[in-house]
């Protein structure tokens, strides 16, 4: 139950991402498109491009551990039992929770202080705490999904 729901929040997230990266596009053609008819582009559309993209790329993350879609070396441990292979899995889902919890965590102080500073991009003035509004949920998530796999093992997700 718990794994269905962090599945379908995982794929919330990929699907926003996906919108994301769509709008970028559109706005990336629309701005060539004017540079090279009329002569006009849209003033900060690469400030846009990189913040957006930046909460795109966190927006993926839980959906690619959920699908274990990282990249794994098996060099080492391709000769290893099935028992080893599963505990080790489950080591690595629980170090990658650990991690993608200390970058949310440092997002979340980061974002503060772009908060308290009112940092903004240089050409819209676009406030640069939204982003890491929009990148904290999809690392936590990240991080619960790593976590419950790192719990309940693999083996339960291919049982759902």
């Amino acid at each position: 139950m718990f794994h269905k729901l962090l599945g379908k929040l995982a794929g919330l997230c990929a699907i926003l991402a996906g919108v994301l990266l769509t709008g970028i596009t559109l706005m990336t053609c629309l701005s060539v498109l004017g540079r090279n008819t009329t002569g006009t582009t849209l003033v900060g559309d690469f400030e846009l491009t990189g913040v957006a993209a930046g909460a795109a790329i966190a927006l993926f993350l839980p959906w690619c551990q959920h699908r274990r879609g990282n990249i794994i070396v098996d060099f080492f441990t391709s000769r290893a039992s099935a028992r080893t292979n599963a505990a080790l899995d489950r080591l690595g889902a629980l170090l990658l929770a650990a991690a993608m919890g200390l970058l949310a965590w440092r997002t979340v102080l980061g974002g503060l202080s772009a908060w308290n500073t009112q940092s903004a991009t240089m050409m819209l003035g676009f406030p640069e705490w939204i982003v890491y509004c929009f990148m904290v949920p999809p690392l936590v998530l990240t991080a619960l999904i790593a976590l419950w796999q790192a719990a309940a093992g693999f083996e339960s997700e291919a049982q759902a």
